[in-house]
C-alpha cells in the first residue's frame, strides 16, 4: 500500500512521493521561546514525531530540520502587536538571549518527556541572520519589495500565487481590509521582510544591513533556514492550521519569488487545535496548562503522548482531566497486559517465521499510518494484537515493540519497569489480590479492602478506582 499524506496545499490525499529517492526533507516550524511551551503547542511536535517515525519506518533516511525564534516574532502574524521576545524579557528582568536560553532548554525537556526524537538540525533565528538577508536580497533582486517607513516590505500583488495555501482570492482581500495598522503598507497583506524604524524604544537585537541597523521580520527565518538546510525544493513543511492564513503563506511568496520554484514544497502538513471548553489553548488568553502541569496533577508524560494519539492530527481535541484519565488507564491496562504476555514468552528477540499471524497485525499497523499517519486505526490494531490469545507470546512482543518506534510509547522499557516494581510477584498474583479486595468492596468490609490496598502500596504498587473497574499501576515507574 502506498503513503499517502493529506495535503493542505491541494486539500486532497495523494501518495507520498520525494523529491530524491529514499531520503525525505522536512521541516517543522518550532517555538518562539519566550514562555513555557503549553500542551497545545506540544501537539504539534508530537504530530511531526510521528511523521518522521512513520516516513523512516517506510525505509527513508529522513532531514528533519526545526527553527527556534529567538528574534522578530511580533504578537500578532502580520506585523501587528508587541515584541514576544522583548516583552517576556522585560518582565523577567532578563535580556532577551538569556531568556531564549531558559525557554529553549525547558522546550527540549517538554519534548525529551514525550520521546520526541530531536530534529536533525535545531536553528536559532539569531545565528542565521546573514542567511536571511541574502534571501532578502534575492527577493529584492525579483522586483517583490519595496521601502517605506524604513522599512523593507514584502509586496504581495508582484507574486501571483499568493494565497494559493490558504485559498485567499487577492481581490477580495483589498475589498476587506482593515485600515489604521500600518500606513506605510501598500496592500495591507504586505509583511515586513526588514525592521529598520521599530514601534518599540531600545530594541535589544539589532544587526547591520543593507537596508540599515535592524531586525528581520518573523517570516523570512522559516524561509532562509529551510533552503539552507533542505535546498530550494524540499518535500514537507508542517505546522499549526494557524499559520496557513498568514505564516505559511508568506513563506511561499518570499521562498518561491527568490528561487522562482513552484512549488517550493511538495506537501504541506498542519495539525489541529487542542481545545478547552472555552476554546483553543493559547498564552495570550492566559491560565494555559504546560507538561509540568500535567505531571503535578499526577499524570505521566507519555500518558499526555498516548491520549494525543488516540485523535487524527486534523482533527480538533478536547482537552479535559477526564479524557487524560481515560488515557493513562488505557495506556496502564495496555503495560499490565503485556507483563501478563511477557510472563509466557519465550526468551527470544527473533522476528516471527513466516506465515505467522502476527504479519496480518503488521499489515494492518502499516495500512494505517500509511493513510495519512492514522495513529487511532493504529492503537486500535495493536489492542487488537494483544487481546488475541492465539499469537504466540513472543511473537505477540516483537509486532508490539516493532509497533512502538512509531508510537513512541516506551513500551518495553516500561514493561522492564514494571516487572522490576513487581519483582515480589507476577501480574497474576496482583490481580487476585486486586479480585480479593473487590470482593470485600462488594461485602461492604471495607477494612479488609483497605488492607488489601495499603498491603500492595506498601510494595510499590498503586490501585486505581475507575469505570471501567480497578487499574494498577508501579509507583514512579508505569
Amino acid at each position: 500500500m502506498p503513503f499517502t499524506l493529506y495535503n493542505t496545499l491541494t486539500r486532497s490525499e495523494s501518495v507520498f512521493k520525494s523529491l530524491t529517492p529514499g531520503k525525505a526533507g522536512f521541516y517543522g516550524c518550532g517555538p518562539t521561546v519566550y514562555n513555557y511551551a503549553h500542551i497545545g503547542n506540544l501537539r504539534a511536535y508530537v504530530t511531526h514525531d510521528v511523521l518522521v517515525r512513520a516516513l523512516r519506518r517506510r525505509g527513508y533516511d529522513v532531514t528533519h530540520v526545526m527553527n527556534i525564534t529567538d528574534v522578530g516574532h511580533l504578537s500578532g502574524d502580520n506585523d501587528e502587536g508587541d515584541d514576544k521576545m522583548l516583552k517576556s524579557a522585560a518582565e523577567r528582568g532578563k535580556s532577551v538571549l538569556e531568556v531564549a536560553a531558559f525557554y529553549t532548554r525547558a522546550f527540549f525537556n517538554d519534548t525529551d518527556r514525550l520521546n520526541i526524537i530531536r530534529p536533525n538540525v535545531v536553528c536559532r533565528a539569531t545565528e542565521h541572520i546573514e542567511d536571511m538577508i541574502a534571501l532578502i536580497k534575492r527577493i529584492e533582486a525579483a522586483g517583490c519589495v519595496y521601502s517605506a517607513g524604513g522599512n523593507l516590505y514584502f509586496d504581495i500583488s508582484k507574486f501571483p500565487y499568493y494565497g494559493e495555501l490558504a485559498r485567499l482570492k487577492l481581490d477580495e482581500l483589498k475589498a476587506g481590509a482593515r485600515t489604521g495598522l500600518d500606513g506605510n503598507k501598500r496592500n495591507p497583506q504586505d509583511f515586513v521582510l526588514w525592521f529598520t524604524k521599530s514601534k518599540f524604544e531600545d530594541q535589544a537585537l539589532l544587526w547591520d544591513s543593507p537596508w540599515g541597523r535592524g531586525y528581520p521580520g518573523w517570516h523570512i527565518e522559516c524561509s532562509a533556514m529551510s533552503i539552507k538546510y533542505l535546498g530550494e525544493q524540499f518535500d514537507i513543511h508542517a505546522g499549526g492550521i494557524d499559520h496557513i492564513q498568514i505564516h505559511h503563506t508568506n513563506e511561499i511568496a518570499q521562498s518561491e519569488s527568490a528561487t522562482g520554484r513552484h512549488p517550493w514544497v511538495q506537501f504541506w502538513l498542519h495539525n489541529e487545535f487542542l481545545v478547552l471548553d472555552r476554546g483553543k489553548m493559547s498564552k495570550s488568553a492566559g491560565g494555559f496548562i504546560t507538561l509540568q502541569n500535567l505531571v503535578d496533577s499526577g499524570f505521566a508524560p507519555l500518558d499526555y503522548r498516548y491520549f494525543l494519539l488516540g485523535a487524527h492530527y486534523r482533527s480538533q481535541l478536547q482537552f479535559s482531566n477526564e479524557n487524560l484519565s481515560g488515557a493513562r488507564n488505557s495506556r496502564k491496562s495496555l503495560v499490565q497486559a503485556l507483563q501478563r504476555v511477557a510472563g509466557n514468552a519465550a526468551a527470544s528477540e527473533a522476528p516471527p517465521p513466516a506465515g505467522s499471524k502476527v504479519f496480518e497485525y503488521i499489515d494492518a499497523f502499516d495500512a494505517a499510518l500509511d493513510s495519512d499517519l492514522s495513529t487511532p486505526r493504529a492503537l486500535a490494531v495493536l489492542w487488537g494484537l494483544v487481546k488475541d490469545q492465539t499469537v504466540k507470546p513472543e511473537d505477540m512482543l516483537w509486532a508490539v515493540f516493532q509497533m512502538d518506534t512509531v508510537f513512541g510509547l516506551s513500551l518495553r522499557e516500561a514493561l522492564a519497569q514494571a516487572g522490576e516494581g513487581a519483582a515480589f510477584s507476577d501480574a497474576a498474583e496482583i490481580e487476585a489480590a486486586v479480585e480479593e479486595r473487590a470482593q470485600a468492596k462488594k461485602a461492604r468490609d471495607f477494612a479488609k479492602a483497605d488492607s488489601i490496598r495499603a498491603a500492595l502500596k506498601d510494595r510499590g504498587i498503586i490501585l486505581e478506582d475507575t469505570p471501567k473497574g480497578t487499574v494498577w499501576r508501579v509507583l514512579n515507574n508505569v
